[in-house]
């Protein structure tokens, strides 16, 4: 488990330069036997045939992380930059981070100003990102040109893979969302030795995080029936955090509303169900603050019903984020279960909307 996580994280892949990740994943897809499936835009899964051609249950993870691309190359040498994905521009100074060339990396860090230089007024201000550069150790724009650094680079965080003391907390950068792609991997992987009356699709899109666009043109490669998004929440167990808020440890982790999308109640109802029959502890979501791939899927052709699962993350949308490895385990087995469920007749019954649903 931990070896497949730990290379996801370590793969460099901001939104549009996916390839380290769906190289990853392709070769992982291959591992289990799958029929592997791409899109034009590069979002890749794996299809694993059960006891029926239908129905169709897509898992999907997003292969990219936020970053950066460079922008400028200042006559200095510095290079400016523009984030891909949300970032808070507090949590980018000092940073060491990787820039990809079609031939090579180089490491630069976002460069900051020492304390002793700094005015008063300086002091208390936020540092816009706009204003902030990236220090390679060149000499001036030559020098990096030379390099073979140009504009349009992909610059990517940099964060080692730990288990934390407690072995049982993972700290890594890019958790949101390699464990997504973990996830449907994994499933994907258990579900070999399980029968279940479906065909299930599990991998990744692309271009999660600057507008969900891998998920728009997935769906007409995958056809699903049913889609989970597998993505990470946020965490909210910092100090002062409420006991009723998503936390690490807590278990699975699913979303009854975002700014996307309000998920099929059906599947939602289906998926605590099941949580309660294997007594698998589980986490609710609700937030307006953001949305996943499934704000796309379920509005694929006619409607598809569709649901967010994942774990609760902290420090998302930074250099580093923490998940637990429990909750990984317990989304696993959550998953699993609910697969071996949906036949065609349960499925059906989601969308039959004449009826009334409670």
């Amino acid at each position: 488990m931990m070896d497949l996580l730990k290379d996801l994280t370590l793969a460099r892949g901001v939104p549009g330069y996916e390839k380290e990740v769906r190289q990853l994943m392709e070769r992982t897809l291959k591992q289990v036997g799958s029929r592997v499936i791409t899109d034009e835009t590069g979002s890749i899964f794996g299809e694993k045939e059960g006891n029926s051609p239908s129905p169709r249950i897509l898992l999907a993870g997003h292969m990219d992380e936020v970053g950066f691309m460079v922008t400028e190359i200042d006559k200095s040498g510095m290079l400016y930059f523009t984030p891909l994905g949300g970032w808070w521009s507090q949590v980018l100074l000092s940073q060491r981070v990787t820039i990809l060339t079609e031939g090579k990396s180089f490491t630069g860090v976002i460069g900051s100003k020492p304390p002793h230089l700094l005015t008063p007024e300086e002091r208390g201000k936020v540092y816009p990102m706009r204003e902030m550069y990236i220090d390679v150790g060149a000499k001036d724009e030559e020098q990096v040109k030379k390099w073979g650094i140009c504009i349009g680079d992909p610059v990517i965080p940099i964060c080692s893979f730990e288990i934390m003391p407690d072995h049982d907390t993972i700290l890594a950068k890019a958790l949101d969302n390699r464990l997504g792609c973990y996830l449907a991997l994994e499933v994907l992987r258990r579900l070999k030795e399980e029968d279940h009356p479906n065909t299930v699709i599990a991998g990744a899109t692309v271009q999660e995080e600057v507008g969900l666009r891998g998920a728009k043109t997935a769906p007409y490669v995958v056809e699903p029936d049913i889609a989970f998004a597998l993505d990470v929440g946020i965490a909210q167990d910092g100090p002062g955090g409420k006991k009723d808020k998503p936390r690490l440890g807590g278990g699975p982790l699913i979303t009854f509303l975002d700014a996307t999308m309000i998920p099929n109640i059906g599947l939602r109802n289906l998926v605590l169900e099941t949580a309660d029959e294997f007594q698998i502890p589980y986490q609710v979501d609700t937030m307006m603050g953001g949305g996943t791939d499934a704000g796309q899927f379920h509005l694929h052709h006619k409607g598809v019903p569709s649901l967010v699962i994942g774990t609760a993350a902290r420090y998302i949308h930074s250099h580093v984020s923490m998940i637990s490895k429990t909750d990984v385990e317990l989304t696993v087995k959550l998953l699993v279960e609910v697969i071996k469920k949906l036949d065609r007749h349960r499925v059906q019954s989601f969308t039959r909307f004449t009826e009334t649903q409670h």
